[in-house]
Formats: structure tokens, C-alpha cells, sequence
């Protein structure tokens, strides 16, 4: 488990390398020329998927979930590049909205 412990940070800074340096044949370049239709598109779809993978009993249905999460995770990711919002401040958010009920953030807004 330790190799993958930075695999968010990791993905977050290839995505970014590809926003900086686009190469021709990258998914992740492709999508971010696509700007924010292109990628909002892909989340939808992949959101989309997470939850009817959810719903899929036994085994087969845990591995697609986990699958589908991580497409959902990815295409996010190339999302907030593209916005310029960094894992960093996702992860300020968070930090700022442990401990309080989620019902009191939302209120809060």
C-alpha cells in the first residue's frame, strides 16, 4: 500500500505536466483542449457509471465500483487542471470542513 500512498499527487502532477507540455497523442491533453465542456462531459459519464457500478452485486460489482471511481477521480483531476485549482486547496477544503457536520457547512454557504 505504501507505493501507492502519493499515487494522487502523482497523477495530479502528470495531468498538470500535460496541461504545461501537450503532447499529441495524450487522452490527457485531448481532454484538456477540450476545455471545460469536453471534460465536464467525461465526469458526467464517468459519475454517471460510479453509481450504476454501485449498484452491481457481489465481487465483480466491488471491482467495477473501484474501477469506475478511479475514472471519476481521474477526469475530476484533469477538471481542476484545466481550472487551475490544485489537489493542494481540495485538500485545504477538506481539511477546513472536517469535524463539521455536513449539513452546518452546507447552511454556512
Amino acid at each position: 500500500m505504501d507505493a501507492n500512498r502519493d499515487i494522487l499527487e502523482r497523477l495530479m502532477a502528470v495531468i498538470e505536466s500535460r496541461k504545461q507540455a501537450p503532447a499529441e497523442k495524450s487522452y490527457t491533453a485531448s481532454l484538456l483542449r477540450g476545455g471545460v465542456d469536453a471534460i465536464g462531459a467525461k465526469v458526467i459519464e464517468e459519475a454517471g457509471e460510479v453509481v450504476a457500478a454501485a449498484r452491481e452485486p457481489g465481487e465483480s460489482g466491488h471491482a467495477h465500483l473501484v474501477h469506475e471511481a478511479a475514472d471519476v477521480i481521474y477526469h475530476l483531476f484533469v477538471l481542476m487542471a484545466h481550472g487551475g485549482a490544485t489537489l493542494a486547496e481540495v485538500e485545504g477544503e477538506l481539511a477546513r470542513r472536517f469535524g463539521i457536520s455536513g449539513h452546518d457547512e452546507k447552511a454556512s454557504r
